[in-house]
């Protein structure tokens, strides 16, 4: 694992950094790093959240020194010594692709210059990376989507994107968890829960999953 850059971001929080770009070896770094520091279950930390190429780090100044925090964070960096590893383990999910599910579908054929079947043949012959979750809960930024069909997100984002939605935003691919405003080019629908806070694990998915879509 390369080394860490600890970064203090505010009275509660702290990040570590493993890189500056969107790179798989990178966020498989944050995941174990995330993984590893939660299992230390220190007391005072709140909340851990692998992102990109960081990790973020909440806690509760009445219970946890930062600068003891810091300290912990790096030793633990040390002592992984690129050892790491994390299972990812792969999730199918079913996309009805085009017409009323996917009204973005016709204008990313347009883009990439190729019919609409060959839109779903590229969007389904990947299996994307998670690499984070955020935006909304349990809404996974994955990529990376073939470059042909990387179709830049919406100029005027919608004001409703229905739950399930399937979208593109340049090299990135991602599903809507609930109705929301949005502006990525949508292409499909899902008819699977991603987040349900009734759950024993709220989201369906975690940061380094793997997700294959497969056409419904």
């Amino acid at each position: 694992m390369s080394q860490g850059r600890v970064l203090v971001v505010g009275d509660a929080c702290v990040a570590i950094e493993f890189g500056t770009t969107i790179d798989d070896e990178v966020n498989a770094q944050c995941v174990a790093f995330a993984k590893a520091l939660g299992d230390l279950a220190l007391a005072g930390v709140r909340d851990i959240v692998p992102t990109y190429n960081a990790v973020t780090v909440h806690f509760e100044p009445r219970m946890m020194n930062r600068d003891s925090l810091c300290i912990e964070m790096k030793a633990l960096v040390v002592r992984a010594a690129g050892e790491w590893s994390t299972a990812a383990r792969t999730v199918e999910v079913p996309v009805s692709y085009g017409g009323e599910a996917g009204p973005d579908l016709a204008a990313v054929a347009a883009f990439a210059k190729c019919p609409e079947d060959e839109v779903i043949r590229l969007h389904t012959a990947a299996e994307y990376r998670v690499y984070m979750l955020g935006f909304l809960p349990g809404f996974p930024y994955m990529g990376v989507v073939d470059r042909k069909i990387a179709m830049a997100r919406l100029d005027s984002p919608r004001l409703r994107v229905p739950e399930g939605s399937v979208g593109i935003a340049g090299i990135q691919t991602g599903i809507y968890p609930c109705e929301s405003p949005g502006g990525w080019r949508i292409i499909g629908r899902t008819s699977l829960k991603l987040f349900d806070a009734a759950r024993h694990e709220p989201s369906l998915f975690k940061a380094g999953d793997r997700v294959k879509f497969v056409a419904a």
